[in-house]
C-alpha cells in the first residue's frame, strides 16, 4: 500500500505559508486559465450572463464538485489512504471526459512544478505512478501530496485549494461573460463564504458521498465537448 501521508519535507526557512501562497497563485503555470469546467456551456445557453448568474453556477459548483470530488479527495490522502487508489477512483467518478482530462492535465503540471520546487519521497512516489502508467496523476491529489509534505495542516490545505480554483474560475469568467474587475472581487468576497462552508461540510463526508456531484453539472459539462464555438478546453 503506498501512503503518502507519512512522508513529510521541510519548505525551506520561510516555512509553508510562503510555499502555500505559490503553489495557489493564480500565476502558477499549469494552465487553468483554458479551462472553465462547464460553466461556458451554461453561458451558450443564455444561463449565465452577468455577474448575478455566475455567482448561482460558481457557487452550485463549490457545494458540489469541489466539495464532494476534489475536496474530498484531499482530506482521504491526508487521512492515509492510498494514492493509486484515490486516483483509480478520481478518474471513475470524473464522468465528464473534458473535466477529467482537465484534472489530468492540471495534474501532471502541478506535479512537475512540485518536483521542481517542492520535492518529497511521496511527491517522486507518486510521479512515478503516473509516469509508468499506473496512475493517472489529478490535480487535488498533485496538490494533497505536495502540500501534505510541506506539514501544510488540512484545514489550510482545503481551504487554500478550493479558494484558488474559484479563483482561477472566476478570472475566466471575467474574461468570457465578461465581467468587470470589480464585479469579479465581488464574486469571490461572495465565494469565500461558500467555501468556508464547504471545507467545514467535507470533515463530515464519509467515503460513500464521494463523487456524488448533480447530474445536471455534469450533462452541462459532458455538452461543452460539442459546443459549436468555445473559448476554454473544459
Amino acid at each position: 500500500m503506498l501512503n503518502t501521508a507519512t512522508d513529510s519535507a521541510p519548505a525551506g526557512a520561510s516555512g509553508y505559508p510562503l510555499a502555500l501562497q505559490q503553489l495557489t497563485d493564480s500565476a502558477l503555470p499549469t494552465g487553468a486559465f483554458a479551462h472553465s469546467l462547464g460553466f461556458e456551456t451554461y453561458i451558450e445557453r443564455g444561463l449565465v450572463h452577468d455577474e448575478a448568474s455566475f455567482g448561482v453556477w460558481l457557487g452550485a459548483f463549490i457545494s458540489q464538485q469541489l466539495t464532494y470530488s476534489d475536496g474530498l479527495a484531499i482530506r482521504f490522502l491526508y487521512e492515509g489512504w492510498d494514492v493509486g487508489e484515490l486516483d483509480a477512483m478520481l478518474s471513475a467518478q470524473l464522468l465528464p471526459r473534458q473535466v477529467r482530462e482537465a484534472s489530468i492535465k492540471l495534474g501532471n503540471r502541478l506535479l512537475e512544478i512540485g518536483s521542481e520546487a517542492f520535492p518529497s519521497p511521496a511527491l517522486e512516489r507518486y510521479r512515478d505512478l503516473v509516469t509508468t502508467g499506473r496512475a493517472a496523476g489529478h490535480q487535488p491529489l498533485g496538490f494533497a501530496v505536495v502540500v501534505r509534505s510541506l506539514g501544510v495542516p488540512l484545514a489550510e490545505a482545503l481551504a487554500a485549494y478550493l479558494f484558488a480554483a474559484v479563483t482561477s474560475l472566476t478570472q475566466n469568467a471575467v474574461r468570457a461573460i465578461p465581467l468587470g474587475q470589480n464585479a469579479g472581487q465581488r464574486l469571490l468576497r461572495k465565494a469565500a463564504d461558500g467555501v468556508a462552508a464547504a471545507a467545514g461540510r467535507i470533515g463530515h463526508l464519509g467515503p460513500d458521498d464521494f463523487g456524488a456531484v448533480s447530474p445536471g453539472l455534469e450533462i452541462s459539462q459532458m455538452r461543452h465537448e460539442r459546443q459549436r464555438a468555445r473559448m476554454f478546453m473544459s
